[in-house]
């Protein structure tokens, strides 16, 4: 089937996929999780977004859709965080959907949740998955907090 006949979100993104090229750094090997697989190579096993967000947030991207749980009940692509979920939890989450998931693209996550593990957001580099700061219903958007935005910023020089 040609790319030309195929319909929905998914096709345009595999469409886009292949038009796009990624540039890798080469500044340190070990930071990669793939090393040995070209950035393509990688967007095609990456299925899923995943989201660390509040219950208001997590609604709304479950009821757009993104939910997915395995069949042992257990294993999610989200991860809901209230006022008792303590930073270590977090973390964990963050890592799971990080390192030891091979399928998440993207991972949303809440920008005051963001917040709580700091140092670890700013850290990540990775390509896949795409990390991106959301706002949340009751706390606004504040571009001076994103990690990817700051990075931006440096790369063209508007610290």
């Amino acid at each position: 089937m040609h790319a030309s006949q195929l319909e929905g979100p998914s096709a345009t993104l595999d469409v886009e996929l292949r038009r796009t090229s990624f540039p890798i750094s080469t500044q340190d090997p070990s930071t990669h999780h793939a090393a040995d697989m070209s950035i393509q190579q990688q967007a095609a096993t990456k299925t899923l977004i995943a989201s660390i967000a509040d219950e208001d947030t997590t609604t709304g991207l479950l009821l757009a859709g993104i939910g997915q749980v395995e069949s042992d009940g257990k294993t999610k692509n989200f991860a809901i965080v209230d006022q008792k979920t303590s930073p270590s939890d977090i973390e964990s989450h963050f890592n799971t959907f990080t390192q030891e998931r091979k399928d998440i693209a993207i991972l949303l996550i809440n920008q005051h949740i963001a917040e709580k593990i700091r140092p670890l957001v700013d850290r990540y580099q990775q390509a896949f998955p795409a990390l991106l700061e959301i706002p949340s219903k009751e706390h606004p958007y504040d571009p001076s907090k994103d990690s990817v935005l700051k990075r931006v910023q440096k790369l063209f020089g508007e610290d």
